[in-house]
Order: C-alpha cells, then sequence, then structure tokens
C-alpha cells in the first residue's frame, strides 16, 4: 500500500465557533459535530502532521456585535475570548476520548483549565505528535480569531493556514446572493489585496503575506477537505506568494 505525503508538515487549522453547530440546531455546541471534525482532525495528524488549532467563539458569543448594541467593546472582546476557551475546551475533550492527545493554550492566563501559551511549548507539543489549540484570541481585545490564526502559524512556523469556511472557497462575490460569482481556486496575495477580496482581516492578511504564510481558505461542510487540502490536492482556494502552480 502507497503511503500518502502530506504537501505540509506543520499547520494552523482555522475553524469558526459556527462550525460546532448543527445546521439549524439550537445547541451552541453539538458533541456529535465536535466528534465528526475531531475524528478529521485525528486522520491529518496520523498522517505525520504536527496540527495546531484556532477556534472562534461566534457559536457563544460575538464580541463586535454586542459592541455594536451599546457595550464596552474592550469587555465584549474578552467575553469572545473566553468564548474560544469552552470551544478549545470542548474539542480537546473529545479529541482525548478518540486517543489524540492534545493540550490547550490559552493567550490569557486561566491555569486551572488550560496551560499559558508559551511558544517552545507549543512546539515541543506539536513536535510529539500532539494536537495544540490556541484559545483566547491573542489576549487583546480588537483582534480576531484569524489574526490570533495568522500570529501563531507565524511564531511556530507553520507551513499553511488552513481556513474552514461554509463555502466552496473565495469569490468575487457572495456565492450565496450572486449565482453568477466567479470562484477562484489559486491567488496571489497582492492579486487578493488588488480585487479587495475578504479573505481575512487586514491585520491577519497582512501578516501571512508578510510572513509569506499560503492560505487555503475551503468548505468545511465536505468531511475529505482537511486530509485533501493537507495532502496538497486542488481544494478550495489558494493564496500564496508564488503565482505559478507548484
Amino acid at each position: 500500500m502507497q503511503t500518502e505525503t502530506p504537501a505540509y508538515k506543520r499547520i494552523v487549522l482555522k475553524l469558526s465557533g459556527e462550525a460546532f453547530q448543527e445546521r439549524g440546531g439550537r445547541d451552541n455546541i453539538s458533541l456529535g459535530v465536535v466528534r465528526e471534525i475531531a475524528e478529521r482532525i485525528r486522520d491529518v495528524r496520523d498522517l505525520g502532521v504536527q496540527v495546531s488549532i484556532v477556534i472562534g467563539g461566534g457559536n457563544i458569543w460575538r464580541g463586535v456585535s454586542a459592541s455594536h448594541r451599546g457595550m464596552d467593546r474592550t469587555t465584549a472582546d474578552y467575553m469572545g475570548m473566553l468564548a474560544t476557551v469552552i470551544n478549545g475546551l470542548a474539542l480537546r475533550s473529545t479529541l482525548t476520548e478518540i486517543g489524540v492527545e492534545t493540550r490547550v493554550q490559552t493567550a490569557i492566563e486561566m491555569k486551572n483549565v488550560a496551560e499559558p501559551f508559551i511558544l517552545g511549548r507549543a512546539i515541543r507539543h506539536l513536535e510529539l505528535g500532539r494536537v495544540v489549540i490556541f484559545a483566547a484570541g491573542t489576549g487583546n481585545p480588537y483582534f480576531s480569531t484569524d489574526t490570533t490564526a495568522a500570529l501563531r502559524a507565524s511564531e511556530i512556523r507553520a507551513d499553511v493556514i488552513l481556513k474552514a469556511t461554509k463555502v466552496a472557497g473565495v469569490y468575487d462575490q457572495d456565492p450565496n446572493t450572486h449565482p453568477d460569482a466567479r470562484f477562484y481556486d489559486r491567488l496571489t496575495f497582492t492579486e487578493a489585496l488588488t480585487k479587495r477580496l475578504q479573505i481575512m482581516d487586514s491585520t491577519a492578511f497582512s501578516l501571512c503575506m508578510d510572513n509569506k504564510i499560503p492560505i487555503v481558505i475551503f468548505d468545511m461542510n465536505k468531511p475529505s477537505n482537511i486530509r485533501d487540502a493537507v495532502l496538497g490536492r486542488k481544494v478550495g482556494t489558494l493564496v500564496c506568494d508564488d503565482p505559478q502552480p507548484t
């Protein structure tokens, strides 16, 4: 049997908090959905890939939305950071249940719940085959979890960010409201900026561009997509520094 060779050795998987919900379901966290995601992560880890994860908290709390309704933005954002910790703990518990050793590291110290983020320790966990979940954002208000993913990817020297979404990849318009939206299977950072494509917030995108970290944007709803992306197969949209296919 031929062994499949991953295209990337160390990855950051960016998940939205909504990925933990069932479609049409009322629960903030569906343990069945979390288990499905955990099993996909295990499949990638078993390929020998070092897996780190950043999860949003939008299934529980959206800081920006709360600030628009009158709440102090700093308080609202800290509440959002705590929501990411809840999601991280749910994923860690499920990964542990299926035999994947996992650590949660938080940007805000809460030592009774998780480890503080320490770069060297995070890298050592990854080298030992453990999954590392980065929670509580950057520890600062006004920064998104996209920025967290870009920052952590830069710090751990990840080979790629895999950004899971609800659509197949990057379009020039919202495909849900524009059936004629154009799909891009590959873009350079410069092209994405020139076309004003909303791939990540500007801070996150700048970090990826400056540090030459490619981004793969793909549909989370297709179970094989994470594995296929890691194996370098054509999945979603690849944003990278090199305009030529490899």
